[in-house]
Formats: structure tokens, C-alpha cells, sequence
């Protein structure tokens, strides 16, 4: 059985992604002058090299999470025991 966690947690955030090889981006397309957008964790060794993606710093990825008061919504296995990549982002309660 597999089960979600959420967070707004910074730390926890950048260690779930960096333990999965995973780093800040934003949708290229919805990038605003700021450096805002919609966000992901890219992981760039499961993608394709054309990615509409563009990886960012930290410092200005939970500056955006932060404004939009997101929460992180992650799962750490697979109900098959497996390490998980899930997450989303998803409105703050």
C-alpha cells in the first residue's frame, strides 16, 4: 500500500527531490518577468532532452510556492515498495 505526504516545508521539499534526482523548473511557457510560473521538480534523467521545462534556482522556486501558498504532495514508495516519484502541487488548506 502506498500512501501520500504533504508539506510546505522547504527543506523537506528540496530533500524528497534531490534524493530522487529531481530539480526545481518552471513550465517555460508560463514564466512571467519575475522568474514566477507553474512549478515542477524536473527530473532530467527520465525525460526527454526537449522539455518545455527550464530549471531554476531554489531560492526562486519557493518564492513562487510561497506567493501561490502551495503545499507538496509527494509519496516516498510505491504500493509495490518501489521508490515514487508522485508529487503535485496543490493548494494550501
Amino acid at each position: 500500500m502506498s500512501s501520500s505526504k504533504q508539506t510546505h516545508d522547504h527543506a523537506t521539499i528540496q530533500a524528497w527531490a534531490e534524493k530522487h534526482g529531481g530539480v526545481p523548473a518552471i513550465v517555460e511557457d508560463t514564466k512571467d518577468s519575475k522568474g514566477g510560473g507553474i512549478l515542477r521538480i524536473h527530473f532530467p534523467k527520465h525525460s526527454e532532452s526537449k522539455s518545455d521545462l527550464k530549471e531554476t534556482d531554489w531560492d526562486t522556486f519557493f518564492e513562487t510556492f510561497d506567493k501561490h501558498k502551495l503545499d507538496f504532495l509527494y509519496q516516498d514508495k510505491k504500493s509495490d515498495g518501489a521508490e515514487s516519484t508522485f508529487h503535485k502541487f496543490i493548494e494550501r488548506e
